[in-house]
């Protein structure tokens, strides 16, 4: 929108006539048709008394003109500072917009590489075993040794061979309870939990890599991040330039039309 349309859209809103209008400025009418008509241009004093007539901001008034009225006026210190501060802003936009997409692509790749190397959900899957539980007073390798030790009894003559077949028999068929458990947590090599009866000592027998569902849709997510926040900047540069394109189009329009 130029000046003088910009002007008249004022005025038209307020329910004034020219005269009316012409009064409340301070300016005859002849002059005030001439600006509606954008056959003459305000000096900066003159711009500053039909805004302070308005009772309006200059930003509010000149936030309703096209970029190249805004350029026609600029020798008026307020339209000035008007479009620097219009470009001020874009710049710093841009620059949010720039920053938060790298941000965004950062975090999206850090994300990945968590994911990858399990920082946050573990990947590895650990396999233990106890072979059963052990009694007060019993060595951590008593199901390997039960039977040796009862062999030296028997060689001691302490205990026959009958006594020695039933007491190895009773011990495998009522201490060895072979019990499983997979972790994603890594509780080393071996460890110990107490239970009714005695302990039991878990031993480490498997490691393997089991990309987690939680990985997973931390690495789909962060790959959706890193790879969208380019693609959204590219987007909105384009947005941009159509936008300028646009503004520089309509501007040569009413340049051209009388």
């Amino acid at each position: 929108m130029n000046f003088g349309a910009r002007l008249k859209q004022i005025r038209t809103d307020r329910n004034l006539t020219q005269p009316q209008f012409a009064e409340l400025i301070g300016i005859e009418q002849s002059y005030l048709s001439k600006l509606e008509n954008d056959k003459s241009q305000p000096s900066a004093e003159m711009f500053g008394n039909i805004i302070r007539a308005l009772g309006m901001a200059p930003e509010a008034f000149l936030a309703g003109l096209d970029q190249h009225t805004q350029a026609s006026l600029r020798h008026i210190p307020e339209v000035s500072q008007f479009r620097e501060g219009v470009t001020t802003r874009r710049v710093h936009h841009a620059r949010r917009y720039i920053f938060g997409a790298a941000a965004a692509a950062a975090i999206g790749f850090a994300m990945m590489l968590a994911a990858n190397d399990g920082i946050f959900f573990p990947n590895n899957q650990y396999k233990y075993v106890s072979k059963g539980i052990i009694a007060a007073g019993e060595g951590e390798n008593i199901f390997d040794q039960y039977r040796q030790i009862q062999g030296n009894r028997m060689g001691a003559k302490l205990i026959t061979v009958e006594e020695m077949l039933r007491l190895t028999a009773e011990f495998e068929s009522t201490r060895m309870r072979r019990l499983t458990v997979e972790s994603w947590r890594d509780r080393g090599s071996v460890y110990f939990e107490d239970v009714p009866g005695g302990r039991r000592m878990f031993e480490l027998v498997d490691k393997r890599y089991v990309h987690s569902e939680a990985n997973k849709i931390l690495q789909y997510l962060g790959a959706l991040l890193a790879f969208c926040a380019p693609l959204l900047l590219v987007v909105e540069w384009r947005l941009r330039a159509a936008a300028r394109g646009i503004t520089r189009t309509s501007d040569n329009y009413n340049q051209e039309t009388p």
